[in-house]
């Protein structure tokens, strides 16, 4: 026996160190053999790849517990335990990934296949927005094609997203489908959404109110969350930058019951170091010190429901400014606490009736030099929706009722009659109704309207048409899509620049809502090679037209910011390109362009509107080598020139901004499927705005101002320009060249 157990002592010995393997097998897909297959050992830059007949045959040695990996583009990657004992494994039959027809539910209100959508939804997963690093869904959302996050302001840094050049106002966004960031939150909510709890975004480009109701006038944003169940036990991302901001992510399940699941997710960010690069005086970057807690629940598959609170001290200003100068004069500064508390869910009765909610309570305190800004914000919303198929037809019936209840310390809740301040209160209940049906095999079409009641402004009605054809495989999609949109404003609550302070603000009556009228048409093409790579294009022509469209006038007086419904039409039409592209070599290739034109045509005069972009591009590169698991990435933006708010005829500043690019990379090492630590470099090209955006940056209560009899600032010694001081000339990031690094981290349980 002794000698039998040194035997097997010997022989442990030698699979401790490794052996020698010589492995074959052949590789299919639907009875068909795949060529150019990717077959290697894990950890290693030892592999090969299929022949034409899917065959492989792979030698290596001294390699303690190996492991196969087939990785082949469009499907699943396999991972294979390697022995002694099996050195034939035959044919291994591959999946298709699922992402290749991504289930889509913003354009409809229920669960599709994108190739089955009749109305256009762009998809973009987490690997997307893991290619550039950001703390908050704003910035994220910089290299979507048509997608632009603006600016606001050079002090507090606020801002919203632009689609097709339509300010972020038209813009709706929405959490699981339900309206939660509006009013208030469409300037500051979108900083809070913990980015590592979305399991998706999906976008719709062009009116969406038959569905969704006021605000979505320009486009829907949808940030879906993830499902508890389908989540690691614990996970872990963090990342901090040269500037020192720091920013983490925190994601935990755990289990109620045994039919409830629960998902934690924490986000903390903070930035307290001030920083002045080009010596204008102020912050180059706001300083902020936030968190938000996000709980998810999903009980059984009747009910899920979320909950999340968001707060955040952020302020932006003169160098030296503490909270004892808050609201005074003697240094400058825009100091906002934000406080919030959002409620959401779904429960489904049955397979046909659902019921969703939600609920927020937005509280902001805030200081803008001298001026004070306090309001209070709570939405609370309920749906009824009913779907029923009957023989080709799939009927969408909804209901809705919203109720917003919004008090500030302005003129927008002044009543004049009382000389009170009074809240508003609005009540909007709705009814909208929807049909697809499905002609033949190739042709789709959806009607759909909606009825909503607004207790201040009355009925509004808005429908829509989508009409889809594609060929027999589902290559080639052509989409025809018309409808309309409607939006009530509410000016102090939207835009950042009413209560800078530097500029009076006027109503030249009482605002009507606005509406837009849109069509679009989009063709799809995909391409699949034989050696496995695949091209997509994706071309969209599109016109919109608004009427009653509110416009911010910053021309008539420099000193004041005069709003009004137009009195005209404004016309927004384009086309945009999407190209992608995945090579077997590990390579992925996303490129967009946008030419947009937009004007505003009033008693015969076209002008162009402020901050719209005539040209945008995106791209990202991705290179990824398998058996190193490292990934390259670049992302990168270009944006045309956008017309600037400056003071009058001798303000120096241009009036239009250059065309500027905002380029990134970044290097990923994937050590195992728990841990993965990446570092880049974003702006590599250092762009910033020129250091004269803040007008009068020294002077910014405009103690030295020289003004006439009707508030005009004259041409003086110290003022040779007439200037007052003023933040809202703004376009891009004062943040140049600056390093990051991070890791990611989950913990992965058994059958996880």
């Amino acid at each position: 026996m002794s000698l039998l157990r040194f035997i097997f002592f010997l022989f442990s010995i030698q699979i401790a160190m490794g052996q020698d393997f010589s492995i074959r097998g052949q590789v299919f897909y639907a009875n068909q053999p795949l060529e150019s297959v990717s077959v290697f050992i894990m950890g290693t830059s030892i592999g090969v790849t299929t022949n034409s007949k899917g065959q492989f045959l792979l030698n290596f040695s001294k390699i303690k517990n190996p492991k196969l990996v087939i990785s082949y583009l469009g499907y699943k990657s396999l991972t294979i335990p390697v022995s002694s004992l099996k050195t034939d494994f035959g044919i291994i039959e591959m999946e298709l990934d699922e992402l290749l027809d991504e289930v889509v539910i913003s354009g409809t209100l229920k669960p599709v296949s994108k190739l089955d959508s009749p109305v256009p939804v762009d998809v973009y997963g987490q690997s997307f927005f893991k290619a550039n690093p950001t703390s908050s869904v704003f910035e994220a959302l910089e290299n979507i094609n048509g997608v632009r996050p603006q600016l606001n302001c050079n002090v507090c840094n606020t801002g919203d997203i632009h689609i097709n050049g339509q300010e972020g106002s038209y813009t709706m966004v929405l959490i699981d489908g339900l309206p939660l960031v509006s009013g208030l939150s469409t300037v500051y909510g979108l900083s809070g959404i913990p980015q590592s709890l979305i399991e998706r975004v999906e976008v719709i480009k062009g009116p969406a109110s038959t569905l969704y109701g006021s605000e979505a006038i320009g486009g829907v944003i949808n940030l879906i969350t993830k499902l508890p169940e389908n989540t690691s036990k614990l996970s872990i991302d963090s990342f901090t930058s040269g500037w020192g901001e720091l920013n983490t992510d925190i994601g935990y399940k755990y289990n109620v019951s045994k039919k409830s699941t629960g998902l934690l997710g924490i986000n903390y960010f903070n930035y307290s170091k001030p920083i002045d690069n080009n010596d204008d005086g102020f912050t180059d970057l706001t300083l902020q010190d936030r968190i938000s807690i996000f709980n998810k629940f999903t009980l059984g598959n009747k009910l899920s429901f979320a909950t999340r609170y968001f707060y955040e001290d952020r302020w932006g200003g003169q160098l030296g400014w503490m909270p004892k100068y808050r609201g005074g004069d003697l240094l400058y500064g825009e100091s906002i606490y934000t406080s919030r508390f959002e409620l959401f869910g779904n429960y489904a009765i049955n397979n046909d009736i659902s019921f969703q909610f939600s609920f927020n309570d937005h509280n902001q305190d805030s200081v803008y030099g001298t001026t004070v800004f306090n309001a209070d914000q709570t939405i609370g919303f309920a749906q009824m929706t009913l779907n029923k198929n009957i023989r080709n037809n799939e009927f969408l019936l909804g209901v809705s009722y919203r109720y917003s209840y919004y008090d500030d310390d302005t003129t927008a809740t002044y009543d004049e009659i009382t000389a009170n301040n009074r809240a508003s209160i609005t009540h909007l209940p709705g009814i909208f109704i929807q049909n697809q049906t499905q002609l033949n095999a190739k042709n789709i079409v959806l009607v759909g309207l909606r009825y909503d009641y607004n207790s201040i402004y009355g009925s509004i009605i808005t429908p829509r048409l989508n009409y889809k054809i594609n060929n027999r495989d589902k290559t080639s999609t052509l989409r025809l899509s018309a409808g309309t949109g409607y939006r009530i404003a509410q000016i102090f609550t939207e835009d950042h620049a009413s209560l800078t302070g530097a500029r009076k603000v006027e109503f030249l009556e009482r605002l009507n809502p606005e509406k837009s009228w849109n069509t679009n048409l989009n063709y799809v093409k995909k391409m699949y090679l034989k050696k496995g790579a695949i091209l997509d294009f994706d071309l969209s022509i599109f016109h919109t037209q608004f009427s009653n469209k509110i416009i911010p006038d910053y021309d008539t007086d420099p000193n004041k910011i005069i709003y009004g419904n137009l009195n005209g039409t404004s016309t927004s039409q384009g086309v945009s390109l999407n190209f992608n592209m995945l090579s077997q070599g590990g390579i992925r290739i996303n490129f967009g362009a946008t030419y947009i034109d937009t004007k505003i045509e009033e008693e015969g005069i076209l002008t162009r509107p402020y901050l719209t972009e005539q040209f945008q591009g995106v791209w990202k590169i991705e290179k990824k080598w398998n058996p190193t698991q490292l990934v390259l990435d670049f992302t990168g933006s270009m944006t045309g020139p956008l017309k600037l708010p400056t003071l009058g005829k001798l303000d120096p500043r241009p009036e239009y901004s250059p065309t500027f690019n905002i380029v990134n990379v970044q290097l990923t090492k994937i050590w195992t499927n728990t841990i993965e630590t990446y570092g880049g470099v974003k702006n590599i090209l250092n762009f910033t705005p020129p250091s004269n955006s803040i007008a009068r940056s020294f002077d910014p209560f405009d103690k030295q101002v020289v003004f006439d009899d009707q508030g005009t600032a004259m041409s003086t010694p110290n003022n040779p320009y007439g200037l007052t001081f003023d933040p809202s000339y703004v376009y891009a990031s004062n943040q140049g060249l600056r390093f990051f690094i991070g890791m990611r981290w989950k913990l992965v349980t058994s059958g996880k």
